[in-house]
């Protein structure tokens, strides 16, 4: 959920988005004031969902306008772009264990976060600490009530998201992966690009004499393809010696096992090219391709561990009043 003090430049005042793991499923804003599928499976909840859901929404909207109201107070400023952000969620994984958690921003700095041991909320900021006393007050325990729901009901909400769109939430595409290497001033900038592959957690660093001790230089970070798939490019700045190779190491769920994709110094002869021409010139051009190998059958730990951010649940209040 995000509150900001100036909308404008197709930023709403207040906008929520939900998760399951990396695929946004929910989303409202104070513009479009419903809230709205963005996965084809969420499609399957029934109208009575979307309405009680925007209408939990709106309320929030409320709520988060008072927010940002009081925070642009206590930290004594007038104007400006701010941002009020509340972020929570759940996690289960395949062995039954569950995780819970949530965060509140101010401008991007962590403000408030929930200790889930204690179901107690701790400021990070000077300027959070009357919010925290007021929640963790006998009279209030949201703490508490928070840390309950994030263990029932968030798992609950979870596990029927999950059913529902499991053939989407578990396809998994293997990556495709291209190194290169460029020489300039005496170094060698090593990239290495990982597309097309689903889901979108991913391990990838370069390696040195098959050591991991090769600092990152660049690091983009996960992109999306217009199929769905991700990409991401991970470059290191090294100083190659006599006998040092260097590889790029990638580990993604729907590999059997983690790939190592050497780095070969390309040949400096240049090899001529030649065209034949036979009364009609025909050419024959292979452009590229990119090979899909279908998902194998089985199943990795991975693939039934799932987290879910934004379930259904009222907004929380930094005010004074309970």
């Amino acid at each position: 959920m995000t509150g900001v003090s100036a909308p404008g430049y197709g930023i709403p005042e207040y906008s929520i988005v939900g998760y399951v793991d990396d695929q946004e499923i929910v989303n409202y804003n104070s513009v479009s004031r419903r809230m709205l599928p963005r996965a084809e499976w969420m499609k399957k909840e029934e109208p009575e969902y979307w309405e009680a859901q925007t209408q939990r929404a709106k309320g929030n909207e409320a709520v988060y306008r008072n927010n940002v109201r009081i925070a642009l107070e206590r930290f004594n400023q007038t104007g400006g772009f701010h941002t009020f952000q509340l972020m929570y969620g759940c996690e289960l994984d395949d062995d039954g264990s569950i995780r819970g958690y949530e965060q509140l921003r101010y401008d991007g700095g962590e403000f408030i976060a929930l200790d889930t041991q204690t179901g107690t909320y701790m400021a990070t900021m000077s300027q959070a600490l009357i919010t925290t006393q007021r929640l963790n007050s006998p009279k209030v325990q949201w703490g508490e009530r928070k840390r309950k729901y994030l263990e029932n009901e968030c798992i609950d909400w979870l596990k029927k998201y999950v059913e529902n769109g499991r053939e989407e939430l578990e396809r998994r595409v293997q990556p495709t992966v291209k190194v290169s290497g460029q020489h300039k001033d005496g170094t060698l900038m090593l990239h290495c690009q990982v597309y097309g592959f689903h889901p979108r957690r991913v391990d990838v660093k370069w390696m040195k004499n098959g050591v991991d001790d090769v600092p990152t230089y660049q690091t983009t970070h996960v992109l999306p393809n217009p199929d769905g798939t991700y990409q991401i490019r991970v470059s290191a700045d090294v100083m190659p010696g006599e006998g040092d190779s260097y590889s790029c190491y990638v580990d993604h769920s729907s590999l059997g096992a983690p790939l190592n994709i050497v780095w070969e110094q390309p040949s400096s002869r240049v090899t001529p090219v030649v065209v034949a021409v036979v009364v009609v010139a025909l050419v024959a051009a292979v452009v590229g391709f990119l090979l899909y190998r279908k998902n194998k059958a089985g199943y990795r730990t991975a693939s039934s561990e799932y987290s879910v951010s934004a379930a259904p649940l009222g907004g929380l209040t930094i005010g004074d009043d309970d």
